[in-house]
């Protein structure tokens, strides 16, 4: 957040509130995400095992997209909006899973947030995947990596 800048989604009174965007053009909005899916050597071999780890990953990248276009159905106050592009990609390394989502859209509003849950759903995905053999499973270090299009321009972590 800028200095001198209130909260976006606060009223007047302190209450929340949705932006109002209709005086805002549609510009083309790009956000880039990711989180880490922490798991056992167990849980990470399942996924690694042949058609069950092929269905894990499929299963996964499946929840990223639906989260990603129902995000505003998770976040009280994020606008419903019309993404044109989604991509998830899931990858497993030696000490857990990658999970990054790219959401795209022309619209009068960022796709940060669509970004974020299609990453949060699809690391779920695989947490409940992977429950049986490992209940210390978790979502680790979801951020925004990268936001681009409308007023504020540009913004790299």
């Amino acid at each position: 957040m800028s200095e001198g800048r209130g909260l976006s989604h606060v009223d007047a009174h302190g209450r929340a509130a949705m932006v109002n965007v209709t005086a805002k053009s549609p510009t083309r909005r790009v956000a880039r995400a990711r989180c880490t899916v922490r798991t056992s050597s167990a849980g990470l071999q399942l996924m690694r095992d042949g058609t069950a780890g092929d269905d894990i990953v499929s299963t996964a990248r499946t929840a990223g997209l639906l989260g990603a276009k129902r995000a505003a159905s998770f976040i009280p106050l994020c606008h419903p909006i019309h993404i044109d592009a989604v991509v998830v990609d899931i990858t497993v390394g030696e000490s857990g899973v990658c999970v990054a989502a790219t959401a795209e859209a022309v619209e009068r509003t960022g796709v940060e947030m669509e970004a974020l849950t299609a990453c949060a759903c699809a690391g779920l995905s695989i947490v409940r995947a992977v429950w049986s053999v490992d209940r210390a499973a978790r979502v680790d270090d979801l951020v925004l990596l990268h936001k681009s299009g409308g007023r504020s321009g540009t913004w790299n972590r």
